[in-house]
């Protein structure tokens, strides 16, 4: 059997919540919320690696980005919005078809596809630089996942994952906390036992063939919401990693 990032069990779950990914009060709550200090962390890395102009209103112009494991296009469409020309992918089909439905109905232009990271890699594509936000910690293979990222971007190119750290404070925040007693996600969207230390990310990004440039916790507060914070990795957590060459 050929190797696969895919686990089963995960797409079987986040496609029974595909309907409700533009709903701000629904399942994905948390990643609403999440969403406008992403952006900020995203944009501010993109236009600081490719030189560009950060006060612009579409600094990441020209830039071909990959947003692999785009579930329904909640990071796709404001990276659209600056200017990016965004592929979207994702491995359950339910989820393209959500963000397709979206991006149409707002006129926005983004290459939605139903597929995989190493159907990609296997096609030969490359990006300017490629998101894979909240996705680590839900593939089969992590080893595999990473690898397969760093062929999809193009040399000089950058990558940017966000994940979970594997702390017991991020089980008690995330599993317990989000989980079990907020009810912001549905019981069982996290397993623990995946998630990914900065160290392990950063020795597959090694391995890989990409330097690690940033580490940046993601940081929430009930009453300020989330924030960037570069000393506290321990719950959720940004990785950036170039790709050298020309």
């Amino acid at each position: 059997m050929a190797a696969t990032t895919v686990d089963p069990e995960e797409i079987s779950r986040f496609s029974a919540m595909a309907e409700t990914w533009w709903d701000p009060e629904g399942p994905m709550k948390p990643l609403h919320r999440l969403t406008p200090a992403r952006m900020r962390y995203l944009k501010a890395r993109l236009v600081g690696h490719f030189g560009r102009d950060a006060d612009s209103a579409t600094p990441l112009k020209g830039l071909r980005v990959l947003d692999i494991g785009c579930g329904g296009g909640l990071v796709s469409e404001p990276m659209t919005r600056l200017g990016a020309t965004v592929t979207g992918v994702d491995a359950a089909g339910d989820n393209i078809t959500a963000a397709r439905a979206h991006a149409s109905g707002l006129g926005l232009d983004i290459d939605y596809r139903h597929d995989t990271a190493e159907a990609l890699v296997a096609e030969g594509v490359q990006f300017d630089a490629v998101l894979a936000l909240e996705i680590v910690e839900h593939v089969a293979d992590v080893g595999l996942f990473v690898e397969s990222v760093a062929q999809l971007v193009r040399p000089g190119g950058l990558v940017i994952f966000s994940t979970l750290n594997r702390t017991p404070k991020a089980w008690t925040l995330a599993v317990f906390g989000a989980e079990r007693v907020m009810r912001w996600l549905p019981v069982g969207t996290h397993a623990y036992n995946k998630f990914v230390k900065p160290s392990e990310l950063a020795a597959h990004f090694r391995h890989a063939g990409l330097e690690l440039d940033d580490l940046t916790g993601l940081v929430f507060s009930p009453l300020t919401g989330w924030s960037l914070n570069s000393r506290d990795l321990d719950v959720n957590y940004f990785a950036s990693a170039s790709r050298r060459g020309a």
